[in-house]
């Protein structure tokens, strides 16, 4: 009988181990499946190229030597995505030919992770220079048939068809980018 009151006492604790181990792995479960629920920057994708579409807001607002464009990055992908820090800028010539030197970056906002939901837009202020600024022996301006984007840390980029002057040489740094912000640079386009 002894044998017996033992084996029963064994199982009811093996019995309540297995329930105690189950119901701590549930507990373990559901807050990691409502943390990866909700789009946070680990657990959303980052927005590679074939994520986003690049496109100007037209026409810029000039300034004492300058044109400032809205380029935006809209989410074209099924899923929520995340954008961090500068886009890669460059202008090319016909027969997609980069043009000159590279948008540089132009520092004043901080860098943070945006999160674009489904058809979302984030923003980059572009600044574009006017090549009268520079000599033309140190420029050799030329007519650039668009922009070459390249999604912020992603090495595939998109044209944007835009007609403008730009320096065909390699040195004078004509464009300039600015860190990647939440939201539409056109008040009240979209969301």
């Amino acid at each position: 009988m002894k044998n017996v009151l033992h084996a029963l006492r064994q199982r009811k604790f093996q019995a309540l181990a297995a329930t105690a181990i189950a119901a701590g792995a549930v507990a373990a479960v559901v807050p990691a499946v409502a943390a990866s629920a909700s789009p946070t920057a680990a657990a959303t994708p980052r927005c590679g190229n074939s994520a986003v579409r690049a496109w100007l807001g037209v026409p810029g607002d000039g300034a004492a030597g300058s044109t400032y464009y809205q380029l935006e990055l809209s989410n074209i992908s099924g899923h929520a995505c995340t954008l961090y820090g500068y886009p890669g800028v460059s202008a090319i010539g016909p027969g997609g030919v980069q043009l000159g030197s590279a948008a540089g970056r132009s520092a004043g906002d901080p860098e943070r992770v945006v999160t674009l939901a489904k058809g979302a837009t984030a923003h980059v202020l572009l600044q574009v220079t006017d090549t009268g600024v520079y000599s033309k022996s140190a420029c050799e301006p030329k007519s650039a048939v668009g922009l070459k984007v390249y999604p912020p840390n992603d090495t595939a980029a998109q044209t944007v068809p835009f007609t403008f002057s730009a320096c065909s040489k390699k040195g004078p740094v004509y464009l300039h980018v600015r860190v990647t912000v939440a939201g539409t640079g056109i008040p009240g386009y979209s969301n």
